[in-house]
């Protein structure tokens, strides 16, 4: 999809209601940027496991920090699938194991 094609697509949205002024306007920044606009290949390859806040290996810490909501509130929901279904444990090691450490910087 082209740029024009998105920013009318984002336009659209807008118009409809589905996007507040300033969701808008965050969009089309980002748009204009030329940053991903949420491809997940793009987000995970630039998901990293926090170094500073951490209870095991930093995964949720590391995805608290990309997303914006809390690390605690990650950490509940891999409590919650580990105990109700049981593959939120296996989540947590796979994306322990492959996905790399922050770097330390400016220290």
């Amino acid at each position: 999809m082209s740029v024009s094609e998105e920013l009318k697509r984002l336009h659209e949205l807008h118009q409809a209601g589905a996007l507040s002024d300033e969701e808008f306007a965050r969009a089309k920044e980002k748009l204009l940027q030329g940053q991903p606009s949420g491809d997940f290949a793009t987000e995970f390859s630039s998901l990293r496991r926090a170094r500073n806040d951490r209870w095991l290996g930093g995964v949720c810490g590391g995805i608290g920090a990309r997303t914006g909501v809390e690390s605690w509130i990650w950490r509940l929901v891999f409590a919650l699938f580990t105990a109700t279904f049981g593959f939120g444990l296996l989540i947590y090691l796979l994306l322990w194991i492959f996905v790399p450490e922050d770097e330390m910087t400016g220290i």
